[in-house]
């Protein structure tokens, strides 16, 4: 697949990345609320942009990836999500999976986006991959995304390892 399919939902269009979400990208990794699950430290401009340079690649190689997240009634820029394989190097293991992964401008939180975004993109990976199961890891202090995850079938939770700390790991049977 060479680009992200467009998907609709009520509120969203999950879309292909372009080069004028840079900016509103730029601006929610920047602050340190949304990147405190992200490592801790709020990215550049440049790092942001080579990011988003590579959701095109994640489409072309394995026919799966990140959309960029518009609000239908202003087409306003709300963030990022989708699936990869990052080919981490964690334990257990889940290379070979897609990982889900999701990231809201601070904007966007509370108005249940996230869940009408995430249902959306899982629906489409169950009509699309051939994927027995997706996978998501999410720090401990998490509570939001964790309490995301379970909402929308992540049921099985364990400990994992990734970059020798705990995180925990979330399975979604197909």
């Amino acid at each position: 697949m060479a680009e992200a399919p467009v998907v609709e939902t009520e509120r969203l269009v999950l879309r292909p990345f372009r080069a004028g979400d840079l900016d509103a990208q730029a601006k929610a990794m920047r602050d340190p609320e949304v990147v405190r699950y992200l490592g801790g430290t709020p990215h550049a401009r440049e790092d942001t942009w080579r990011r988003m340079l590579a959701a095109p690649g994640l489409w072309e190689l394995l026919g799966y990836g990140y959309w960029a997240i518009e609000r239908k009634a202003d087409g306003a820029y709300l963030g990022q999500l989708g699936f990869a394989d990052f080919k981490r190097d964690m334990t257990p293991g889940i290379e070979g999976l897609p990982e889900m992964g999701w990231i809201l401008v601070p904007e966007a939180h509370g108005h249940g986006y996230a869940v009408e975004g995430v249902v959306a993109a899982l629906d489409w990976a169950d009509r699309s991959l051939n994927a027995p199961q997706i996978v998501a890891i999410i720090d401990h202090g998490n509570a939001a995304s964790i309490r995301l995850a379970e909402k929308v079938g992540f049921d099985v939770r364990e400990e994992a390892t990734y970059r020798e700390s705990p995180i925990l790991l979330f399975r979604r049977e197909r």
